[in-house]
């Protein structure tokens, strides 16, 4: 019984300090994907540099440093550290990323983080659009939310914003939703 509980015991602490993988989108629309793996040294740094936030706030501007560290590791293993930001500065290259790319994968980075317990003042939603009638074309990003009682802040977690590896716009979602943000 003994053993059993022991061989138990370990299989858990084997997967929680286990490797990840994360699909990553680019090509403009998710028309590629690539398989990243993030090592558990990767995760380690990701997690003590969001377990030393001490408010949400502090917490989002280390989330935006922790996806350009996460997209600057998937370059490395993939094409997308060609792309730069917008849609038009990284011209025919591959690894271009539009904001459905982004947006798509930046949310599936939040959730991994999220799943790992690494998130402790903010929850994931659902990428968003902004309004058509707001802007010339629409453009979606990843969101957050503070995790608190009440009506709750929601950002948007913007990379499509900046090149490859840096960090990530984060906005309030309603200020995002009328346009707000960097002009690529």
């Amino acid at each position: 019984m003994h053993r059993w509980l022991l061989a138990l015991l370990l299989a858990l602490s084997g997967a929680v300090a286990a490797d990840e993988t994360v699909r990553i989108c680019y090509g403009y629309s998710c028309l590629a994907q690539a398989d990243i793996r993030y090592t558990e040294g990767q995760l380690g740094e990701v997690r003590r540099m969001l377990f030393a936030t001490v408010n949400p706030e502090k917490e989002r501007k280390t989330i935006s440093g922790v996806i350009a560290r996460l997209y600057a590791w998937a370059g490395e293993q993939s094409d997308i550290h060609n792309d730069r930001a917008g849609n038009y500065a990284d011209g025919h290259v591959p690894g271009k990323m539009d904001c459905i790319d982004h947006s798509t994968s930046t949310t599936r980075l939040l959730k991994m983080l999220e799943a790992r317990g690494y998130l402790r003042w903010h929850r994931v939603l659902e990428p968003v659009a902004r309004d058509v009638a707001t802007v010339f074309f629409v453009h979606w990003s990843a969101v957050i939310e503070e995790k608190a009682a009440g009506d709750v802040p929601r950002f948007a977690v913007d990379s499509w914003f900046v090149d490859n590896g840096q960090p990530a716009v984060i906005l309030p979602l309603d200020e995002w939703k009328k346009g707000a943000g960097p002009d690529v």
